[in-house]
């Protein structure tokens, strides 16, 4: 689990526009989340592989993934979801409680997140949400690939 005071000194340091959110309850779903903040504006980070080679996805969650037209939009081939062993070796993290900055793995961002103030995400522990400008996770994550509702 990470240390929430080191990512509220990191994002503070860069200067994010941000607050992170406590709650009594684990969020482990979008049907948890409900409760706490408005799921249009939830952004749950993806972790892809294709062809070996591991991607996040920072997405809105009201849209279905269509693989085969984001492998043709991105040029890769084989893009799938990682299984969850994967994405625990090679993130820390399990699914569903991966958070949207600190990763270092190339990024996706889905640039439709970027009509919202602030999205809501993950801080790598399922008692604390990160609600933050989309501008500021877009800065703060390696994107090598953006997206739009076109793709």
């Amino acid at each position: 689990m990470p240390d929430i005071e080191n990512l509220n000194i990191y994002l503070t340091d860069k200067h994010a526009d941000f607050k992170i959110i406590k709650h009594k309850n684990p969020i482990l779903s979008l049907q948890d989340a409900k409760q706490y903040f408005d799921i249009d504006k939830s952004a749950p980070v993806l972790i892809l592989e294709s062809e070996s080679k591991l991607l996040s996805l920072i997405t809105t969650s009201t849209e279905r993934i269509d693989f085969k037209k984001l492998n043709i939009y991105l040029n890769l081939s084989k893009l799938k979801f990682a299984d969850k062993t994967i994405v625990e070796e090679n993130t820390g993290y399990k699914i569903g409680s991966i958070p949207l900055v600190g990763l270092n793995l190339p990024c996706i961002f889905d640039e439709r997140l970027l009509k919202y103030d602030y999205i809501f995400g993950g801080t790598g522990n399922e008692l604390y949400t990160l609600k933050i400008n989309p501008k500021d996770v877009k800065k703060l994550n390696n994107v090598i690939y953006t997206i739009n509702a076109d793709y």
